[in-house]
C-alpha cells in the first residue's frame, strides 16, 4: 500500500503539517495494526516528527536551522547555490516511520508529522508506505 502526495511549497523554508493526509489514508485502506513509513524524495526537503500545537515551535526550528546554514555562506561551493537547504535536508531526514494501532498513528499529544521544505516554493512529493502487521 503506497500512495504518492503532491503539495505546493509557498516559501523558501517550511513545515507543513501532514499528518491528517497520512491518517486519512490509513484509514482509508482500514489498517488497524502496523507502521506508516513516510518518505521524501527531495534533496533539499525532508520529513520529521515535532510540536504541533504552537505555530512558534516550527518558527524557532526553521530560524535555528537558518542560523547553522546560513543561506549565503561565502565558502559553499555547489553551483546552484542551494547547499544549506541540501545540509537542512541532511538534518532532518528524509523519512519517519509511525506506529500504527487500532486504526490510529500512535503519536505524542502534541506531535505532528512535517513534510519540511528548505528551497521553495516548489512543487514537491512524499510517499506514505503502510506495512501491516499479519
Amino acid at each position: 500500500m503506497l500512495k504518492k502526495n503532491t503539495l505546493k511549497t509557498v516559501k523558501r523554508d517550511d513545515m507543513i503539517d501532514v499528518t491528517t493526509e497520512v491518517q486519512a489514508f490509513i484509514k482509508e485502506k482500514g489498517i488497524q495494526e502496523g507502521v506508516a513509513l513516510i518518505y521524501c524524495p527531495h534533496t533539499t526537503a525532508g520529513i520529521t516528527i515535532n510540536e504541533n500545537a504552537d505555530p512558534d515551535v516550527k518558527k524557532d526550528i526553521l530560524r535555528r536551522l537558518d542560523e547553522q546554514y546560513p543561506w549565503n555562506h561565502t565558502l559553499d561551493l555547489h553551483m546552484e547555490g542551494n547547499t544549506a537547504a541540501h545540509l537542512k535536508s541532511s538534518t532532518v531526514g528524509s523519512s519517519q516511520q509511525v506506529i500504527i494501532h487500532k486504526g490510529s498513528l500512535v503519536l505524542g499529544t502534541w506531535q505532528g508529522v512535517y513534510f519540511c521544505e528548505f528551497d521553495g516554493p516548489r512543487e514537491r512529493q512524499y510517499f506514505i508506505k503502510l506495512f501491516v502487521d499479519q
